[in-house]
């Protein structure tokens, strides 16, 4: 019996291993140690086979059986398969991706985790009225049981807490569920849900009566209530022993939802995420997978987490770029989970204000139901819009005069206003005054920010950082200025503007954790009068009550984008800004700076809303024949030398065009320099393939990548394939 073993090697194939003597047939999903060349690496047994094409004299066995269970379920590794297959990503490392990270780096074998219930004798009464957290998690073991350690963890019960249980003798071990049993258990409400409003009940009425397979695209308007809607149509799913998987795009959304969700129902929830240890990862990714964990809320990553019962996916900001990976295994979370419903036969909800231009154009086309939320819930009334002309105005530090008045007003009045400028850093460059140039970087073809806290100048492509230069390296005048601004730099003025007001700064800069962003939330929402200056951070899902002005500093900067969806880009992101305005009781207005006007589609957005924009764009779309009426795909490639990519990538496309007939390619683009061609000292270039089908696209690139692998050229060429790009960059 041979074994197939994937693993984390740039190459498209599985592995054959023997299995050693006295070691019993191994089983599919489980770990294994074996020697690759000069080193020891972890991989997983895909499969058993009686054939191999290795000499059997040269065919190695195993070193080691890490795991005598299976890690990895037949869903999963199908999954996988189709991922690899699709994405055109190594097999091996694509399944790997399967596993969490403590696995692929620990060879020793996992335990299951320690679970914990009630003693026989056990009496909440006999714990001192003093001891708060003693009694609280006694209440949450005994609503609970069994519960694991990490679940306790999760729900912020230290070990000391915990110990004293164990020691007044109030919990005791106990065995673990039983991994991949059906879950008999239901999960009910602990408190009632919101009064819904007729949009809202018909949806969720619509969603509950789902049966199998069914993408639903929620389209929602801001502070429609679509979070109410996903966690009264979750409640069928649990009650019937199911679990549910919540996907968001940013890690920043992750808190508020947890938050509402344990209010909600009383059981286990993970939050999953990249601010936790593999430690944590691993103990909750036991406990989804043993089914102990119902109610599942992580970023994209968490598509590849094994259930014991998955019976409904939700995703939330469906039309977020966040969910395509763009490093590495560029899959995207949000096609992976309809592959998965489909798998699996479960309902999948996709959730969003401004939804991506397939996601609709799916709906066109019958693939998809459509359910639309058009009003806000509660009180709350849509905000006003308004197309503030900027050309001729003298603006202070990026804002004008009349716009800082209109702030004045609303914090006057008590309330919040936020300032969004999609910028970090004080000032985009820093400039000469005598000799006109820039400081820019050596690594890149960008521009260095410059940044006050700490000071700085910062390449955001590569992280490269030195210090504020004192004279020009070109004419070495020392009459170097800021040009533009950021969010520094609107924090200061307005700090200066509005000394008794607290301004609070949200970006990648200010909010470094998880911890510190939780923070600055909940000092916004103690309602407070407050000025936010943030980048999209602030975009993405967050409700602010109290704030009653929006004001976008820079609109113009996303509408004359060279990426095909550039404008589609732009207009989500203002309507998501725009959405953080009046939210509650108090009327909200949008205001966007910009010098255009009379922008016919900018018109249009703030005039008819998004879905009359996406229609007029799927129109232009559809003309020009670009996605989602076309299927693309970018081959990128760089090197450490100038025309080495471009040369490389050149030698495929006359390899393709010789070895096809014209009418059996798509059409090949390039290739050509990326628009920013060098990044982080290489040099970098792009071939592109447009097709009406995707049958096209993928013969295409799967001949592509058979030819990259085994040319022997590429060696001095790093490069990668991304299907579906969402942007041309």
């Amino acid at each position: 019996m041979i074994v197939r073993v994937a693993l984390p090697v740039p190459l498209n194939r599985l592995f054959d291993y023997a299995i050693p003597q006295g070691v019993a047939v191994p089983a599919i999903g489980a770990r294994v140690l074996v020697k690759f060349g000069q080193r020891s690496l972890i991989g997983m047994i895909h499969s058993l086979s009686e054939q191999t094409e290795v000499p059997l004299n040269k065919l190695k066995p195993f070193e080691a059986l890490l795991d005598q269970e299976p890690l990895v379920d037949d869903e999963q590794i199908q999954l996988g398969e189709w991922a690899a297959s699709y994405y055109k990503y190594p097999l091996g490392d694509t399944l790997i991706h399967l596993l969490p990270n403590l696995a692929r780096k620990e060879q020793h074998p996992f335990s299951a985790p320690d679970y914990w219930r009630l003693t026989e004798h056990a009496d909440i009464e006999s714990l001192p009225k003093r001891a708060v957290r003693q009694r609280a998690l006694f209440t949450l073991i005994k609503n609970r049981q069994p519960i694991s350690t990490s679940a306790i963890r999760e729900a912020e019960f230290t070990s000391q807490v915990q110990k004293a249980l164990i020691e007044s003798e109030q919990i005791e071990p106990c065995e673990a569920p039983l991994i991949g049993a059906q879950l008999v258990n239901t999960v009910l409400p602990s408190v009632a849900g919101l009064a819904l409003n007729a949009e809202q009940q018909r949806a969720v009425d619509q969603i509950k009566q789902s049966e199998g397979f069914s993408p639903i695209l929620l389209v929602g308007v801001t502070g429609s209530g679509k979070t109410e809607v996903y966690l009264q149509s979750i409640e069928q799913a649990l009650a019937d022993g199911k679990q549910v998987l919540i996907l968001v795009p940013e890690i920043g959304l992750t808190p508020q939802l947890v938050e509402r969700f344990t209010a909600r129902f009383n059981t286990n929830i993970a939050s999953l995420h990249s601010g936790l240890t593999d430690r944590m990862r691993f103990e909750a990714w036991q406990s989804i997978r043993s089914g102990e964990t119902r109610i599942v809320i992580g970023t994209r990553s968490a598509i590849f987490i094994p259930f014991a019962n998955l019976g409904m996916i939700v995703i939330d900001e469906e039309h977020d770029p966040s969910f395509k990976q763009q490093e590495g295994f560029r899959y995207h979370a949000r096609d992976l989970a309809l592959v998965r419903a489909k798998q699996l036969d479960i309902p999948v909800i996709m959730g969003s204000a401004t939804p991506a231009l397939e996601s609709l154009l799916n709906v066109q086309q019958g693939r998809f139901k459509e359910l639309q939320l058009t009003q806000r819930a509660g009180r709350a009334a849509a905000p006003s819009f308004e197309l503030f002309d900027t050309k001729g105005v003298e603006l202070d530090t990026g804002l004008a005069p009349e716009i800082i008045s209109r702030i004045n007003d609303h914090i006057t009045l008590g309330n919040q206003v936020l300032v969004f400028i999609n910028r970090r850093g004080f000032a985009p460059t820093l400039t000469c005054q005598d000799c006109g140039s820039t400081v820019d970087c050596t690594r890149c073809d960008a521009r260095m920010t410059l940044h006050r806290k700490p000071p700085k100048l910062h390449c955001h492509h590569c992280d490269r950082q030195t210090p504020i230069p004192r004279h020009c390296q070109h004419c070495g005048s020392d009459q170097l200025r800021p040009a533009g601004s950021g969010t520094e730099r609107i924090e200061q003025r307005l700090s200066e503007l509005f000394t008794h007001t607290s301004i609070k700064r949200v970006d990648r800069d200010s909010t470094h954790s998880r911890q510190a962003f939780e923070s600055l939330m909940n000092e916004v929402n103690s309602g407070d009068p407050c000025i936010l200056v943030g980048t999209q951070m602030l975009a993405k899902g967050h409700h602010f009550p109290n704030v009653t002005l929006v004001v976008i500093v820079n609109t113009d900067a996303g509408l004359f984008s060279a990426d095909v969806r550039g404008m589609e880009r732009t207009a989500q992101l203002i309507m998501q800004v725009a959405g953080r305005a009046g939210r509650a009781e108090r009327p909200g207005e949008v205001v966007l700076q910009t010098h255009q006007v009379d922008h016919p589609l900018l018109n249009t957005l703030v005039t008819s809303g998004y879905l009359t924009f996406a229609e007029q764009e799927l129109m232009s779309r559809k003309q020009a024949q670009l996605p989602p009426f076309a299927f693309q795909a970018i081959i990128r490639a760089e090197a450490k030398k100038q025309g080495w990519a471009e040369a490389h990538l050149m030698r495929l496309r006359r390899s393709l065009e010789a070895s096809y007939p014209r009418e059996q390619l798509p059409m090949i683009s390039g290739p050509f320099p990326s628009f920013m061609e060098k990044r982080a000292g290489m040099f970098r270039a792009q071939l592109m393939f447009t097709g009406d089908s995707r049958t096209s696209i993928q013969g295409t690139l799967k001949a592509a990548q058979n030819w990259l692998e085994q040319d022997k050229e590429s060696s001095r060429v790093r490069w990668n394939i991304d299907i579906d790009p969402v942007d041309s960059f």
